[in-house]
């Protein structure tokens, strides 16, 4: 699930949920970082998808008409 070179990161936690955040990863046998990581990923990946979903969603709502227009890949990638 996750890549194999990671990155090295510093977060500045307050110690009472520092404390908090250790004792939750212990219950769930799993470590600080891993649970860091993991609701991380949680979030990025969700907002992600929510997006991409958003994005269908108004492409439906609005089909195009190019009423027949084709056009030439040099009026396409002109700039």
């Amino acid at each position: 699930m996750y890549n194999l070179c990671m990155k090295n990161i510093t977060l500045a936690i307050d110690d009472e949920t520092l404390d908090a955040g250790r004792s939750y990863a212990q219950r769930h046998q799993t470590t600080l970082n891993a649970l860091i990581r993991e609701l991380l990923a949680k979030t990025v990946l969700s907002n992600r998808e929510a997006a991409v979903s958003e994005m269908f969603r108004l492409m439906d709502e609005h089909p195009g008409n190019s009423q027949g227009k084709c056009w030439t890949r040099e009026e396409l990638y002109a700039r």
